[in-house]
């Protein structure tokens, strides 16, 4: 028997957990609609304008507070990236899940690839039709 079978057969014995990832599917997708609008309005016209990022604004806040706050959201970007990859196979929004456990997440080359996303021309013309529609300037670069 190949995996994928396996894994079918395995879902079978156990549908509470189909169940279960099924519902959590849902509220993430009713979740990115209602937090997607938001996020994108709160982000300040001139952030991507720099070649590299600004300084944290929690840069002078005490450590152990900081790298708590650092480890909490690189732990929920996780689970975010995890649950995207789980929807990729599943109902709901796994490439938007997948984006936001990313964006969530602190690695290397992380801005780069934020201002290269927001670049391409369709989502660049979405983001700033969306953030105009709810009265805030576009983007600038």
């Amino acid at each position: 028997m190949d995996i994928l079978t396996e894994g079918l057969v395995w879902l079978g014995a156990h549908p509470r957990i189909v169940i279960g990832l099924s519902v959590f599917s849902v509220l993430m997708f009713i979740g990115t609609l209602i937090a997607l609008p938001w996020l994108i309005t709160r982000i300040p016209p001139d952030y991507f304008a720099p070649p590299h990022r600004k300084r944290s604004r929690f840069a002078h806040t005490h450590p152990v507070l900081r790298w708590d706050l650092l480890i909490l959201r690189n732990l929920v970007g996780l689970l975010l990236l995890l649950a995207g990859m789980l929807m990729l196979f599943m109902p709901g929004q796994g490439l938007l899940t997948l984006l936001a456990g990313l964006i969530l997440m602190n690695y290397p080359g992380k801005y780069r690839l934020e201002r290269w996303l927001i670049q391409r021309p369709a989502l660049l013309r979405a983001v700033n039709a969306l953030r105009v529609r709810r009265g805030a300037e576009p983007l600038e670069f």
